[in-house]
C-alpha cells in the first residue's frame, strides 16, 4: 500500500478516514520532492539523471516520477502530435523516446499547461515505466514503479499457533511464524519450511515480483491452485522471510490461534496504469 493506491488514505478505498466535518473530494492529487537521486536508462544509455524529481501520487495509481527537462539528455524526447487530457492536470503532450539503439513510441509525457495549483509540474516529464530499460536510485535498480516513501514493511517473530489445512490434512503446523506487516494491509504469515509438509506442495511456473520484497514463486496444494508462495531470496530489507512460505486464506484453510483467517478487502495486489505493472520479466530479463 502507498499513499494513493491499494488501501492508502488518498486511494478511494482507504481502510481509515480523515476526521474532518466535510467530505473530501473524491480525488486528491499529492505532489512532493522525492529527495533521492533518480536515473533512467534506455537504449543502453543514461538519458535522465536528477536529484530534483517530483513524485506525483494520484488516486488508484502507483507513484509517478517527473523529471525536470534540464535533467534529460538533449535529443532524447521527440515531440509528437498526440495529446490527451488529464482530468485534473489538463492537456498532456506525448513524446517518442530515442537514445542509443532504442526508440519507443508514447514513452514519455508532459502536462503542457497545468493549472496554477499544480504549477510545480510545469516543465517536467514522466517516462512510461515499461517502455524504459530500467530506473535507478543512485546505483541501485528499482522495479515496478517509483519507490513510494509511504510504503513500509515490518517483520516480527511470534509464537502464535498457525495451522494450514487441506480439508482434514495438515499441511503446516508451527508456533514460530513470522508476521509481515505491510503498510496497512492485513498481516501475512510466513512459515519456516521445516514446519510445512513440502511433499504436499507442487511448484508452478507462476512468478511475480513485489517492488519491496523481490521475486515470488507459487505452489499448488492438491487442487488448490496458487495456495502458497514464497520468496527464495527476498530482498535485503525483508531478508528474514527468505525461504519461508505463506498461504492464501481464500484458497486454503489458514487457522491462527484457532480462528480461521479470511482474505480481507483490498488485500489483492492490483497493477494500476497502462504504463506500469508487476510483471516478473522486468526483474528477470537482462539489461541492455
Amino acid at each position: 500500500m502507498g499513499l494513493a493506491w491499494q488501501q492508502g488514505p488518498l486511494s478511494g478505498r482507504a481502510v481509515g478516514r480523515f476526521l474532518v466535518p466535510q467530505p473530501l473530494p473524491d480525488r486528491l492529487l499529492f505532489a512532493e520532492r522525492l529527495r533521492r537521486r533518480m536515473r533512467v536508462r534506455f537504449g543502453g544509455a543514461w538519458i535522465a539523471d536528477s536529484e530534483d524529481v517530483l513524485l506525483l501520487h494520484e488516486p488508484g495509481r502507483y507513484p509517478v516520477a517527473y523529471f525536470p527537462r534540464a535533467s534529460i539528455d538533449d535529443g532524447v524526447l521527440l515531440p509528437t502530435t498526440r495529446t490527451t487530457r488529464h482530468g485534473e492536470l489538463g492537456e498532456t503532450s506525448w513524446f517518442i523516446v530515442e537514445a542509443g539503439d532504442g526508440r519507443a513510441e508514447r514513452a514519455a509525457w508532459e502536462h503542457s499547461d497545468p493549472p496554477s495549483h499544480a504549477e510545480e509540474l510545469r516543465g517536467r516529464v514522466a517516462f512510461a515505466w515499461r517502455a524504459m530499460d530500467a530506473f535507478y536510485e543512485e546505483d541501485e535498480r528499482i522495479l515496478g514503479h517509483a519507490a513510494d516513501p509511504y510504503h513500509r514493511i515490518d517483520v516480527r517473530r511470534t509464537s502464535r499457533h498457525l495451522r494450514v489445512l487441506d480439508g482434514d490434512r495438515v499441511i503446516a503446523d508451527t508456533t514460530r511464524p513470522l508476521a509481515l506487516y505491510e503498510s496497512g494491509f492485513a498481516p501475512r504469515w510466513y512459515l519456516p519450511r521445516e514446519d510445512v509438509a513440502l511433499s504436499a506442495l507442487t511448484e508452478t511456473d507462476v512468478r511475480t515480483f513485489c517492488p519491496y520484497k523481490g521475486l515470488a514463486r507459487y505452489y499448488d496444494v492438491g487442487l488448490r491452485t496458487g495456495a502458497a508462495w514464497g520468496y527464495p531470496e527476498a530482498w535485503t530489507e525483508v531478508a528474514r522471510i527468505s525461504g519461508f512460505l505463506s498461504f492464501e486464506p481464500d484458497r486454503i484453510d489458514v487457522v491462527l490461534d484457532g480462528v480461521r483467517l479470511r482474505l480481507e478487502p483490498g488485500q489483492t495486489v492490483v497493477a494500476h496504469g497502462l504504463d506500469r505493472g508487476l510483471d516478473a520479466d522486468e526483474i528477470t530479463k537482462p539489461l541492455t
